[in-house]
């Protein structure tokens, strides 16, 4: 079967994570990528595992591998005037035009959504941004750390009471706008196949944190108000809630429906005259007495081990996860037989993991395992594509030596 996106070619004028991974996405259905660079590379690009605190001589960044593989690289040094023209040059062969660029920079370049579109009508333009393209904030730098996770609330709501504000890892808002960003760039191909338009599409990282957090912000924009926060000493529902085993390690029990999952709980712990208790008998009394019976399970919890605990759970058939540390869940049984975490064979450094695409198609194989480009690997070629006479294509590779 024919990819999805074959033939379709993809101008990424971008860095760090969350557009990049939208193009990735794009790559994984069958399109033709040009990563635009800098000559020396994105800081992105030279990460290494000990510069990240791990413990490693990796010598590759692993997420921009992640986020770049099956890409194409130019580098070049837009402080030019023959790059910029060169680069013009390069879109005016592309149906997408991806880029995190701010609004004032694209203009400088010549790129600007309204010229691009007055000269093409027929190019689609998706831009990230922190806080939307054509707002009052379009021209503010911004990370996912800024516009997605504090100002979106996340960052106020997910910590324990009495704690700083969580600090987020890298990424989690900029792969969730990445995802964003090829879908709507992928029903923006498919309009312009019927309609022979195209058009923008914008991603703001501020709207991706109120969306990923849409159960609360909904409740406050309804309501003024504000969900608190959760309590693991006295939760809403003790059966939705995280304990600490023999072992020091946690599991998260996350049966909604209590009264559903009560019966066979007690019978899992092992605490038959619980389930006849008749202060916990329903989920309204487990809410009135949650601290008590809370403080109850974490008691009965510390008896076992979690591997212990894992066959009682399983055994009823309980919905419950192991708090896993991010090496251990890279080693889940379950994921690797659905090969989540494939092997790149990088043509220097041999063979690694890294994450495949968070979706599959039974009719197009989405390995996610290609290598990232080397800095402008493609320069010669992509630019000699698109009709850039051959003094300036020296030039411009001589330039970004």
């Amino acid at each position: 079967m024919t990819s999805p996106l074959a033939g379709i070619r993809v101008v990424e004028l971008a860095s760090f994570v969350a557009a990049p991974s939208g193009g990735a996405l794009l790559v994984d259905m069958g399109a033709e990528v040009i990563k635009v660079e800098v000559p020396w590379g994105e800081i992105y690009r030279h990460s290494n595992a000990r510069m990240m605190g791990v413990d490693h001589d990796f010598p590759l960044s692993a997420p921009f591998q992640m986020s770049n593989h099956g890409k194409r690289s130019i580098a070049l040094d837009l402080a030019l005037p023959e790059a910029q023209a060169a680069l013009r040059k390069v879109v005016d062969r592309a149906d997408v035009l991806l880029t995190n660029m701010l609004p004032g920079r694209l203009a400088r370049y010549g790129l600007d959504p309204e010229r691009l579109l007055s000269e093409r009508p027929e190019l689609i333009i998706a831009r990230l941004s922190g806080y939307g393209a054509d707002g009052p904030e379009a021209d503010t730098p911004a990370f996912d750390y800024t516009a997605y996770w504090a100002r979106s609330g996340l960052m106020d709501r997910l910590h324990d009471e009495g704690t700083p504000p969580a600090f987020q890892r890298p990424g989690i808002g900029d792969h969730t706008a990445g995802l964003a960003l090829a879908l709507g760039i992928v029903a923006a191909l498919r309009t312009r196949d019927s309609e022979g338009r195209g058009q923008i599409i914008d991603v703001a990282l501020q709207n991706i944190g109120y969306y990923v957090a849409g159960n609360d912000v909904s409740w406050a924009a309804a309501t003024g108000h504000t969900a608190p926060r959760h309590d693991r000493s006295k939760p809403r529902n003790p059966l939705w809630n995280q304990y600490q085993c023999k072992d020091g390690r946690w599991l998260f029990l996350v049966m909604i429906e209590s009264d559903r999952y009560w019966a066979p709980f007690t019978k899992a712990l092992g605490q038959p005259d619980l389930e006849k208790d008749e202060r916990y008998a329903d989920g309204f009394g487990r809410y009135h007495g949650s601290a008590e019976l809370t403080a109850m399970l974490d008691a009965i919890f510390a008896e076992r081990t979690l591997a212990e605990w894992g066959k009682r759970l399983d055994a009823h058939r309980l919905i419950w996860a192991p708090v896993l540390e991010y090496a251990e869940a890279a080693q889940d049984p379950t994921a690797a037989a659905r090969n989540v975490f494939p092997t790149v064979d990088h043509p220097t450094v041999g063979q690694f993991r890294t994450v495949a695409p968070p979706l599959t198609m039974s009719d197009h194989p989405m390995p996610g395992n290609a290598p990232a480009p080397a800095l402008g690997a493609d320069t010669e070629a992509v630019l000699a594509e698109s009709d850039v006479d051959a003094d300036t294509i020296a030039l411009l590779i001589a330039a970004a030596s």
